[in-house]
């Protein structure tokens, strides 16, 4: 992949949508950590948390690009982003349970140890849309990290007003996770020099998810309905 290309810029794209849409978590944990620290620590929380995890996370997701190169690792990573994507779409988390500290280094350890945890879903998909390309994976950290931080209040309203921002993150998602797959060694035979197989494998995978999390959307709120 050449640098600036038009296939680099789409690639960088879909890194920072992936990460603003699977960060939403990461934004309530750092506003949950933040605000039991005294307000004039609550910056410094957040500063130094989000540079945590930006470091952890950018060394989890080289450990993941590096793993990916293990034949079958591709499709097994691809397989399981399909189920992540779908559980975007369906699932509600709770963080109800999270311990949080009252300290300055409490409240930026709870922010490291919980990206590194909910970060896995993210680190599997930006290693995937990257390709082995970790230049790209640092860029798209580093604009998305500090949106997420800085904008988290708004990029969650923004979601609560316009669900269908979570239906367009889940697409490519599965989108990528189509490609991851396609990409598998083991498959190279099947999908080389039919790119149409590829592009066909990715549209079935993305309707699928967004019409099997549609439909399942549909039923919980009528079951919530009937209540």
């Amino acid at each position: 992949m050449e640098f600036f290309s038009p296939e680099f810029w789409s690639v960088l794209f879909s890194i920072i949508i992936i990460d603003l849409v699977l960060a939403g978590d990461n934004a309530i944990v750092i506003g949950l950590a933040a605000r039991h620290v005294p307000k004039e620590q609550q910056k410094k929380v957040i500063l130094w948390g989000t540079l945590g995890a930006i470091i952890v996370r950018s060394i989890l997701t080289l450990v993941v690009v590096w793993l990916l190169e293990i034949p079958g690792l591709l499709l097994l990573g691809g397989l399981l982003l399909i189920w992540i994507a779908y559980k975007l779409l369906v699932e509600e988390k709770k963080h109800d349970n999270m311990k949080l500290g009252d300290s300055l280094w409490a409240a930026i350890k709870t922010i490291i140890v919980a990206d590194a945890v909910m970060g896995l879903d993210n680190v599997l998909a930006v290693a995937g849309a990257a390709h082995g390309n970790f230049m790209l994976v640092i860029m798209g950290l580093l604009i998305s990290v500090p949106i997420v931080v800085w904008g988290s209040t708004i990029i969650l309203k923004w979601v609560e007003r316009y669900p269908g921002i979570i239906y367009i993150g889940a697409g490519v998602l599965a989108w990528t996770a189509a490609k991851m797959i396609a990409d598998e060694p083991f498959l190279t035979q099947f999908f080389a020099g039919n790119s149409m197989l590829k592009w066909g494998l990715g549209l079935i995978v993305t309707a699928g998810v967004l019409l099997t999390g549609s439909i399942r959307n549909k039923k919980i709120k009528l079951a919530a309905t009937d209540k």
